[in-house]
């Protein structure tokens, strides 16, 4: 498998470091992979393991590194995010930089302001993990058939997304493109408010476990699965609660709401209602998806032809997300010199009619053309 990123520096050897390291050196073995961390125990286990190909503290000059890197994946907390953008500034790095940070507007505000090449910049969020930390969780599958939020915006290339895009698919992760500020208002409600309502559980549990002996003794299973996730850093949970301040505090206030009606019926004894509150969480929770399986083995070509207009790429790719459609490979066929198509390749979900509907109403003319997953290649498609 190929890739445009064939020397690339990672800042932060944690969990989603380490994994990233450790997913991109089994899917692309011939890339030049440079590894920082502020701990030097940690660069020697992940070259020790054959993770990365040369491992530098945080504190060292990183000029010389830079300059042999086509991609930067800053996989740090956000807190520390701004340092290493005036670090990329002073070396007028110009390859692409992104991030694993899951909150995006304040970040993207800050790389507005000091990156050299804005445009370079493509925000990204992978949406995996585990309470566990440290380059000992680290997995090499952690990616795969994850979702890794990309969020482009009007000033980003369209070759440099499809790059981007081509690189983390080849990780077996599944891309989707959110606005930036849509995205933190999403991650509040599925990812972060999720968090602190395990923690709360935890905290109920410990109110009451001086009464009652036997409650932790109890407290397994069920209990244990659902605040897995409590157990997470609380300085890392700390920041991201105050960077989606705004959005959480929102989540954590209907979450109340919700559960005040909940104990309201209970008090008020309408056990009819209360069987309605649990049947529509049971019915909404029976429609999750579990680990996605394609319905057919058909695959559908979009091609779109591109015009000089700004945010193109973010436009089209955000529009594709809306409508529920997965983004298998993104490629940028060039006509001429002047004109060039954009050529998507989508699995079979999601509502195609609403996709052709809304690319049509967003002035773009849109040809289909289904094809057999059997006899479509996607590592010559995705090439440049």
């Amino acid at each position: 498998m190929d890739t445009r990123f064939t020397s690339i520096m990672t800042i932060g050897l944690g969990m989603i470091g380490s994994s990233f390291v450790m997913a991109y050196r089994a899917a692309y073995p011939d890339s030049y992979i440079i590894g920082v961390d502020i701990s030097q125990d940690t660069i020697d286990e992940a070259q020790e393991r054959g993770w990365i190909n040369e491992g530098l503290l945080a504190t060292d000059d990183l000029s010389e590194a830079l300059s042999r890197c086509d991609l930067v994946m800053i996989a740090t907390p956000v807190p520390v995010v701004p340092d290493y953008f005036c670090l990329i500034a002073e070396n007028d790095f110009a390859g692409v930089v992104t991030d694993t940070c899951s909150t995006k507007a304040i970040v993207s505000q800050q790389a507005k302001k000091i990156l050299p090449h804005p445009e370079k910049y493509i925000p990204g969020h992978p949406m995996a993990g585990s309470e566990k930390s440290g380059i000992e969780a680290a997995r090499e599958d952690l990616f795969q058939g994850a979702h890794w939020v990309l969020c482009p915006d009007e000033a980003t290339s369209a070759q440099d997304y499809a790059d981007m895009h081509e690189m983390l698919t080849g990780l077996g992760a599944r891309v989707v493109s959110l606005p930036r500020d849509t995205h933190d208002e999403v991650v509040a409600i599925v990812s972060h408010v999720p968090h602190f309502v395990a923690s709360s559980l935890v905290e109920l549990a410990v109110r009451h476990a001086g009464d009652q002996e036997a409650l932790f003794r109890l407290a397994a299973g069920g209990f244990k699965d659902s605040t897995r996730i409590a157990a997470g850093s609380p300085a890392l949970w700390t920041g991201i609660a105050f960077d989606n301040r705004n959005a959480i505090v929102e989540g954590l206030d209907e979450i109340q709401t919700i559960l005040k009606n909940y104990a309201d019926t209970l008090r008020e004894g309408d056990k009819s209602e209360f069987t309605s509150l649990l049947d529509r969480a049971a019915q909404a929770r029976r429609a999750l998806p579990s680990k996605w399986v394609p319905a057919t083995e058909d695959l559908l070509e979009v091609r779109i032809p591109l015009t000089n207009r700004p945010g193109i790429i973010a436009e089209i790719t955000t529009i594709a997300s809306k409508a529920g459609c997965n983004v298998q490979s993104i490629d940028i066929d060039h006509i001429t010199s002047s004109s060039a198509v954009l050529d998507l390749i989508l699995t079979d979900e999601g509502d195609i009619g609403k996709l052709s509907t809304q690319l049509i109403k967003a002035g773009f003319s849109v040809s289909f053309n289904l094809c057999l997953r059997s006899s479509y290649d996607l590592t010559k498609h995705n090439s440049y």
